[in-house]
């Protein structure tokens, strides 16, 4: 047998290791990239989205999880599914606890007294009949109210008093949402009578306050919880700074009262090549309840829809299955989230690709992502054609899901983060002014360019994403 020279014999293994590697690659063909540039062109001057969350937010308005409004949102869901053409359109049930707010007040009692604008939190207790009256300690953080002598707050009101500022991404809601999910839990390990925060948002000068949900996990635990609008905040600082002992009488009439079966919406386009194999997109289908959820999370549901249905109009159905899903209760944590995880992780490796859309209707302006690193280019090649409708690549930040998705992306799916333009969002999250006249028809139908393109590219592509059980365990993902 002839023996290569070496140099020869060095650079056949140089291209065998080469071509083996290229053949491992993930990539887009050059005909889905320009498919998907069309797509992209064609959602840009859709009104889909706009008509769908129009009708959501009219037909239906708020949907507190368990509430009528719960059901008939379902009603609606499954109605839109299958006027919009969808393949296949199915429920699964979500089982969760049934909080219920009737009404809320609070006063300051002394040493001036006044009316105080507030809203009860999830998970909260009622007080006693006729309300319940005490005197308050204040704590500027979630740290010093762990760090304060328990003596300090048995018996007393606890009022976390820290503001959050606007930032495009919204990072201060990390500071919010941990005290309202956390300093009632530890209040009440400490004795506190009722907690207070300042509203975990942004608006300065709104006397709206945000709700949303308490750590609390079981009702017993429970004591009752509220936030503060901004300028009602500002105010019982004021007061607090003359140096006098201020109490105040706080009436809450909330509580958990049974448990509740919901489910989650599910419509799909089916895949022609590979229809056990699913792209997954989405958002939650109920709100809270002093708005009427336009932007949380009535624009996640109506991006998703209308993304998939521009794909499904197509002349010919994607390789792999579009699945958009409208999750149950994420409001009152996860419920329909988790729910999909603990039925479908099993199976999590067939899921392509997932993200939803959780953070209201502003332009979409970056993406990240947690593929496999042979995936690397195809998200690239997503990038590009993203780019010139304002959307950059953060090749360096990991990508979590998405609020519910994040559940099946700690399973081991594939998932990007597609980040909006947050600057106002906490300025209306959770209260009465998350209505429709927040959301510009345009820039919704910039998101809806987003998900029909990346969607689409992903459900062509030449291999996959990298999902598979425990792939992306420690990825670090930020949402």
């Amino acid at each position: 047998m002839r023996r290569l020279p070496l140099t020869l014999l060095a650079a056949s293994l140089i291209l065998a290791v080469g071509t083996a590697s290229a053949a491992t690659q993930t990539t887009i063909p050059a005909a889905a990239v320009k498919a998907a540039e069309q797509l992209r062109d064609k959602a840009m001057n859709d009104n889909t989205s706009y008509q769908i969350v129009e009708s959501l937010t009219t037909e239906v308005g708020p949907r507190l999880a368990g509430s009528p409004a719960d059901q008939r949102g379902r009603e609606w869901a499954i109605a839109k599914f299958k006027a919009l053409g969808f393949d296949k359109v199915y429920t699964e049930q979500v089982t969760y606890p049934l909080w219920e707010r009737r009404s809320e007040h609070a006063e300051i009692v002394a040493p001036f007294p006044q009316p105080l604008t507030l809203i009860a939190l999830g998970y909260s207790s009622g007080t006693p009949k006729g309300g319940l009256t005490a005197d308050v300690v204040r704590f500027d953080s979630l740290d010093a109210l762990k760090k304060a002598d328990p003596a300090s707050v048995k018996g007393k009101i606890v009022y976390v008093d820290a503001r959050m500022q606007r930032h495009k991404d919204g990072q201060d809601y990390a500071i919010g949402s941990a005290i309202r999910v956390g300093g009632p839990v530890i209040a009440s390990k400490m004795g506190a009578a009722a907690f207070l925060l300042r509203s975990a948002g942004t608006d300065a000068n709104s006397r709206t306050p945000h709700t949303g949900v308490t750590g609390f996990k079981d009702p017993k635990e429970a004591i009752p919880a509220a936030a503060l609008s901004n300028p009602d905040a500002d105010q019982l600082t004021r007061v607090l700074a003359h140096g006098k002992p201020v109490s105040i009488k706080l009436e809450l009439d909330c509580g958990i009262s049974g448990t509740y079966t919901g489910a989650n919406v599910i419509g799909e386009f089916t895949g022609k090549k590979h229809p056990d194999e699913v792209v997954a997109i989405g958002g939650h289908l109920d709100s809270w309840d002093p708005g009427t959820g336009a932007i949380d999370d009535g624009a996640g549901v109506a991006i998703a829809m209308a993304a998939a249905k521009l794909i499904g109009e197509m002349p010919q159905r994607p390789d792999r299955t579009i699945r958009v899903i409208a999750f149950a209760n994420e409001e009152m944590g996860l419920w329909g989230g988790r729910a999909y995880a603990d039925k479908h992780g099993a199976e999590v490796a067939k899921f392509q690709l997932g993200t939803e859309s959780d953070f209201g209707a502003r332009k979409v302006w970056r993406m990240s992502a947690s593929v496999k690193p042979e995936a690397r280019g195809a998200i690239e090649q997503m990038a590009q054609v993203l780019a010139p409708i304002g959307v950059a690549y953060d090749a360096k930040r990991a990508g979590g899901g998405g609020s519910d998705l994040s559940q099946m992306h700690a399973k081991g799916m594939a998932a990007l983060s597609l980040t909006q333009d947050g600057t106002d969002y906490f300025d209306f999250h959770h209260t009465a002014n998350d209505t429709l006249d927040k959301i510009d028809p345009k820039e919704l139908a910039q998101n809806v360019a987003v998900y029909a393109a990346f969607s689409y590219m992903a459900a062509q592509a030449n291999g996959d994403f990298g999902s598979a059980p425990g792939a992306f365990a420690n990825d670090g993902a930020e949402e």
